[in-house]
């Protein structure tokens, strides 16, 4: 439920942002948004799973989405499909890889810091 609350949350940050906000903050935002909300879905679907592993899953695929760029399928997919643009972008952008990291980074401190205190 809380991965979930979280989820929701994100989304709205990013709409805050997106609205709020534009050029190299918004964009590079987004980008560590996009593997916050991963590591939520991550959470969600494997609740015992360990923060490291939640923000490393997360990051890999955030890291692959990036990576298919390059081949240009989901820039067709995007061209035709709102949801595919949202969700695995268009043109491959090396800096959105750190910034990744940064949002991977942030949600496992989030993650870390909640297991702690759980103990």
């Amino acid at each position: 439920m809380v991965a979930a609350v979280a989820a929701v949350v994100t989304v709205a940050a990013g709409l805050a942002v997106r609205a709020g906000a534009d050029g190299a903050f918004a964009k590079y935002a987004g980008s560590a948004l996009y593997t916050v909300l991963l590591c939520t879905l991550v959470a969600f679907c494997a609740p015992r799973a360990r923060p490291l592993a939640v923000a490393s899953t997360a990051l890999g695929l955030s890291w692959a989405v990036e990576f298919l760029q390059l081949t240009g399928v989901p820039a067709e997919w995007s061209a035709h499909s709102a949801a595919a643009r949202l969700v695995l972008g268009s043109t491959f952008n090396a800096p959105d890889l750190l910034w990744y990291a940064v949002g991977a980074a942030c949600a496992w401190a989030v993650l870390r810091a909640a297991a702690v205190q759980r103990r």
